[in-house]
């Protein structure tokens, strides 16, 4: 039997799941998938899970790691994530650079009524790895070229534009009109790259194009020569189009459709319309900690974002041959570097930075759950004897291996007003991650309680 066939009858018999983890730049996307192959691995054995149903229940019985489905993607390098963290000291998995994919078998007994146990059972479990950058070209299908100049130009802030200067300064000498040549296009764009690298180390997140960030195989290709035109207006729309096919406008338009329709249309069909589970990982703490601009801009992200995946309720028909997201998972990462006190804030704070989504979500009747978890947890919480009462505070090694001991401050339970921004009494720390050699499961944060809402009702 083929492995398509296989697949077909896996989906059929919703033996299959397909599932999205979904995270800009640095919102712990590795991380996330490392500790999910790692716990899964050692259901069972010393993986603590508590609060997926089946592992509590000893039906889970273990994962393995199969062939994948897709022999032309890169595998992903689940080992080498390991290895990093057996280094001395440990460090944090490389980030993603390209996509890569996974398949694990999950074997586990069926319940049975009167909690008896049944037969074995398996579900096949697909997971893709992709560049958060890369993401934030998908809400690009929904404008041309002169929708998306206006709206980039409208969305800068006073600190994104301070990044953006140079930039507008070089393409401030042109006109629409003009006949730029192949090296004068070629530097526009890269200064454009630049101040959108700029502003990613500044900690903004709504960043496009996204493989102007990470190019790949497209390094100084003409495709990723284009920038918004800034000055245009959606009135000038007529007299735009009409200019000639040598003219500033048009390189740019056809270089953005050509983007379009090579770049992002084919990345959407082969890796985003065919996903039946989400999970959405959100940095929130580093956004808290960069400031009031980044903070709105990240909320901007996600929330243009999501309107690229579909939702709905499943069928036998969709799960075959055009699969939908039925259930939704949207947790704030990093949650080991807040003190415990603070971690129903930041779910709070999570829906409340994503409450338009939501309410779009729950309407349409998808189940939608927020948490906050650390794929891999990083520190101990500990309490401490300060002017007569007690501390929470957080133990553990900083980027450079120095052991720190901290409260990093209060996290707002709502949307920050501007006096917290002038206060800001929160500083967000990095700490380096735990030594582990891969034979015993990673320490976590509530992982068991995404894989319960994310699995849980597949392994009944």
């Amino acid at each position: 039997m083929t492995q398509e066939i296989q697949n077909l009858i896996d989906r059929g018999r919703d033996r299959q799941l397909r599932l999205a983890v979904t995270g800009l730049s640095r919102a712990g996307k590795t991380a996330f998938l490392t500790s999910l192959v790692n716990q899964l691995r050692h259901a069972g054995i010393d993986a603590r899970l508590d609060l997926l149903k089946a592992a509590r229940e000893e039906r889970l019985l273990g994962a393995q790691r199969m062939s994948q489905p897709d022999l032309g993607i890169p595998r992903f390098p689940f080992d080498e994530a390991v290895s990093s963290l057996a280094t001395t000291p440990p460090r944090w998995p490389e980030p993603t650079r390209g996509i890569s994919e996974l398949r694990l078998t999950l074997r586990y007994r069926t319940r049975r009524a009167h909690g008896l146990l049944g037969d074995t059972a398996t579900l096949t479990l697909d997971l893709i790895d992709y560049p958060g950058e890369w993401l934030l070209d998908l809400p690009l299908l929904e404008h041309d070229f002169l929708s998306w100049s206006v709206s980039q130009l409208q969305q800068m802030g006073p600190e994104r534009q301070r990044y953006a200067r140079e930039w507008q300064e070089a393409v401030a000498r042109f006109t629409p009109d003009d006949i730029v040549d192949e090296s004068e296009l070629a530097s526009l764009a890269e200064r454009y790259a630049e101040s959108l690298r700029q502003a990613r180390e500044a900690g903004f997140s709504h960043l496009q194009p996204g493989r102007f960030l990470l190019p790949g195989d497209l390094q100084g290709a003409p495709v990723l020569q284009f920038f918004p035109l800034p000055g245009v207006k959606e009135s000038d729309r007529a007299t735009l189009d009409s200019l000639p096919s040598t003219s500033l406008y048009q390189t740019l338009a056809r270089r953005f459709r050509y983007y379009q329709q090579h770049v992002v249309k084919p990345f959407y069909r082969e890796h985003f319309r065919r996903f039946d589970r989400q999970i959405v990982l959100v940095d929130v703490l580093g956004a808290l900690n960069a400031g009031a601009e980044r903070f709105e801009d990240l909320s901007l992200a996600l929330s243009t974002l999501m309107r690229s995946f579909d939702y709905g309720k499943r069928s036998l028909l969709n799960r075959l041959f055009s699969p939908r997201i039925d259930r939704l998972a949207i947790a704030a990462t990093k949650a080991d570097h807040v003190t415990p006190d603070q971690h129903a804030n930041l779910v709070t704070l999570l829906e409340a930075l994503l409450a338009e989504p939501i309410k779009d979500l729950r309407y349409a009747d998808v189940p939608v759950r927020a948490l906050s978890l650390a794929a891999i947890r990083a520190t101990e919480a500990r309490e401490i004897e300060e002017e007569g009462r007690r501390q929470p505070v957080l133990r553990g090694h900083g980027l450079d291996d120095q052991p720190l001991l901290i409260y990093p401050g209060d996290v707002p339970r709502t949307l920050p007003s501007p006096d917290f921004w002038q206060r800001q009494g929160f500083t967000f720390t990095g700490f380096r991650p735990p030594s582990s050699d891969g034979a015993s499961a990673l320490p976590h944060i509530r992982m068991d309680a995404a894989l319960e809402w994310l699995l849980g009702d597949k392994l009944r």
